[in-house]
């Protein structure tokens, strides 16, 4: 089996689902192997702010959240766990552009990221799949093997 396959076959497992550092060379395998496992793929540019409202509206913009969505933690936890206004609450978030956030401003980084685990869970618990990939330095981020 190919790489993309290989990786559409865990993108499917929904034990796995969870947060995963994507290395650079990793992106168009994952958009591949998330479409290959019929899974919607968005894809959100941080642009490198180190402000958590911009980085929130930037998710928000593109997940395509409903406008009462208020660019702030509760919001995100709130969309991301009531995902009925997109086609399939199944999806492969790819994040890039964290760097300068998790540098000026690590505990509402850390914060962003048990939200997005709050949300992998929930769905997990509904036997739906979740999955979010950071595009940035490991750090302390898990690298899902089939991707390396």
């Amino acid at each position: 089996m190919s790489k993309i396959q290989d990786l559409a076959a865990l993108l499917r497992h929904v034990r796995s689902a969870g947060i995963y550092h994507l290395p650079a060379s990793g992106r168009g395998v994952l958009a591949k192997a998330a479409y290959s496992a019929g899974l919607a793929y968005v894809e959100c540019e941080l642009g490198e702010t180190a402000e958590l409202d911009v980085a929130l509206q930037k998710i928000g913009h593109a997940l395509g959240f409903p406008d009462w969505y208020g660019n702030n933690l509760d919001a995100l936890h709130d969309c991301l766990t009531d995902l009925s206004w997109r086609d399939t609450p199944e999806t492969v978030l790819l994040i890039s552009g964290c760097d300068q956030l998790r540098a000026s401003l690590p505990e509402a980084f850390d914060t962003l990221l048990s939200v997005f685990a709050a949300a992998i869970d929930y769905w997990r618990d509904d036997k739906h799949l979740f999955w979010v990939f950071i595009d940035m330095r490991a750090d302390g981020i898990a690298l899902l093997p089939t991707i390396a």
